[in-house]
């Protein structure tokens, strides 16, 4: 059985542990980007052909895939601090590795120890939820999950100023020195979660999730060079298929699954992975058009001739955009949800591609291209945490956080087979050198534009829920919070904490356990006592609270499943009485 502790000691959360654990994702992007200003040049770097050159890209793919769901899981079991600065200790050294060598394996086992920085996203969601305010938490997993894009953003020109100015070894030990600084940050800043779901690691699981996820994406990033009807393509796929679907029905049958595919399966879960493929397809697609529609010269007629730093800069605004659409998210989701939110990202990331279209014409044209995608993509992406973590238990955050960030990973990895595809078979061959054309690029805008009207499709299909269904995400304030619970109509349990003489009791910490032992939710009382927690589903709970001077409480209780609140009061005894169970 798994259940969720929080017996270790918990440190109060400063105010530097957003921007810490976001700067952390930050580093991770950087670590990705790092290279697109030296793609081309790759081959005669490592002495290589370019067939060969592109492992040192796909490498770090593969490893980010496998390592992101893994290393939720681990945070979970074993602490979500820890496995945070493990995962940043394994790409400093994969940094460090890539930076002294010129030998294409050596570089690509670099490249593949700093994919595990992937894992830093889903990590640092998890932290953010477990060790803040609530008031503070919908802006704060906004800023951690855009951090993606917000540190590709500021890398290409950054990136890019290096390449063309430094050895391009430079780009490693930056990333290193800046992995480093994360490292002692987080040390310094960030308290460890006190949440921990009891059991062992699912290595089976893991074993098979990582072989599936290889065998899917390697023909995925691979294909192109391949042939899509080769059969190594296709019978990777289908190796695929088979690994994932035996995967799938062990993980079924553990106690402590890597993936919790029950889960996993609800609708809302279910239909916000789908819409992370979309977004995470729909974010790469600009990410590959734009730098070279800049950099092409002038004299193809439409290409705008810009050097490697100032296609950097002009990309840039996608990342900044997405940064400072955290705290516009934060207002939205707190009066609309996140799923309002999430509909209106993807409508503006439409706008922006469909306008697109007629904006490629100048350098300025595609920084308000950049401006508008980066908004609408910073919305869609600060909203899928917030669907995740109101969705699973706070035991499964780390892995199902990881999961999605796997989504959004997929979703990349399409794109860039796709995209690359398109451009590819487009292209202008001009003096055995392969060009691509404006057609190409319009293409790859109309295949983005339907992405997001099928991660549309997906929003408009999950449940609709008042923000107060999860009022652990959404108020700006304890007042607004306040306010919201007097009002709702949750699916859940509501009502006061109070002490044996009748007065309220003030942060007593409040905590849902369903039938399976396992933390469902989690809350704090307010001034006056009041605390609401969702219900996943109907069945028997038990809810205990505690709190500073008062002797625990396991009150039983049962949910008819609809949409009602039941009211349930908790009486704390005093330290000399003994933790009673009251009947539900």
């Amino acid at each position: 059985m798994t259940r969720t502790t929080t017996d270790q000691p918990a440190r109060s959360a400063s105010g530097a542990v957003v921007p810490v654990l976001a700067f952390a994702g930050i580093v991770v992007a950087v670590m990705q980007t790092l290279l697109v200003p030296v793609i081309k040049d790759l081959p005669q770097l490592l002495h290589t052909a370019p067939t060969n050159a592109t492992w040192v890209l796909t490498s770090t793919l593969l490893s980010g895939a496998v390592a992101t769901p893994i290393m939720g899981r681990l945070g979970d079991l074993y602490g979500k601090r820890r496995m945070l600065i493990a995962s940043l200790a394994v790409m400093v050294a994969g940094a460090l590795i890539s930076a002294v060598t010129d030998d294409l394996l050596t570089m690509i086992a670099g490249r593949t120890l700093q994919g595990f920085a992937m894992g830093a996203i889903p990590l640092g969601i998890g932290l953010m939820r477990d060790t803040l305010p609530r008031e503070k938490l919908g802006s704060a997993m906004a800023l951690m999950s855009s951090s993606i894009g917000v540190g590709g953003g500021l890398a290409l020109p950054a990136a890019a100023l290096v390449a063309q100015h430094a050895d391009w070894h430079a780009l490693f030990y930056g990333a290193a020195g800046l992995g480093v600084l994360s490292i002692v940050l987080t040390l310094l800043t960030v308290p460890e979660s006190p949440m921990r779901a009891e059991g062992s690691f699912d290595l089976p699981g893991a074993l098979g999730l990582s072989a599936g996820l290889v065998l899917l994406l390697l023909p995925i990033t691979k294909g192109s060079d391949w042939g899509w009807a080769s059969g190594t393509t296709l019978g990777l796929f289908a190796a695929a298929v088979v690994v994932l679907l035996l995967w799938g029905l062990m993980e079924l049958r553990v106690k402590a699954p890597l993936v919790d595919l029950r889960t996993t399966a609800r609708r809302e879960v279910l239909l916000t992975n789908l819409a992370s493929i979309m977004v995470g397809v729909s974010f790469y697609v600009v990410s590959l058009v734009l730098p070279q529609l800049l950099q092409l010269p002038t004299a193809t007629g439409y290409g705008l001739g810009q050097s490697m730093v100032v296609a950097g800069l002009c990309v840039a605004p996608l990342g900044l955009t997405m940064m400072f659409t955290a705290p516009v998210y934060a207002r939205l989701s707190a009066r609309y949800g996140p799923k309002v939110t999430l509909i209106i990202g993807l409508l503006v990331i439409a706008v922006g591609y469909a306008g697109g279209l007629g904006l490629m014409d100048a350098a300025w044209q595609t920084v308000v291209t950049s401006v508008m995608l980066g908004a609408g993509i910073g919305l869609a992406y600060s909203s899928l945490p917030a669907l995740i973590v109101g969705a699973v238990p706070a035991s499964e955050t780390g892995a199902a956080n990881g999961l999605n960030t796997l989504m959004r990973s997929i979703g990349t990895s399409v794109s860039s087979a796709v995209i690359g595809m398109v451009l590819a078979n487009t292209a202008d061959h001009v003096g055995g050198v392969a060009v691509p054309t404006m057609h190409g690029f319009r293409v790859s805008f109309l295949i983005a534009t339907g992405a997001v009207a099928v991660g549309l499709l997906m929003a408009l299909l999950l449940p609709g829920r008042r923000p107060s269904a999860v009022p652990q995400l959404v108020a700006s304030s304890e007042e607004d919070l306040h306010l919201e619970r007097a009002e709702a109509v949750l699916r859940g349990f509501r009502g006061r904490v109070l002490s044996a003489d009748g007065s309220p009791v003030a942060r007593a910490k409040v905590t849902l356990i369903d039938r399976r032992g396992r933390q469902a939710g989690a809350t704090v009382s307010l001034a006056d006592g009041s605390y609401a927690l969702a219900v996943p589903a109907s069945g028997a709970y038990v809810l205990a609270a505690k709190a500073a001077g008062h002797a625990p409480l396991a009150s039983a209780a049962s949910h008819p499943g609809d949409e009602v609140a039941v009211e349930l009061d908790l009486s704390l005894p005093g330290e000399t009485e003994r933790s009673a169970v009251v009947p539900g």
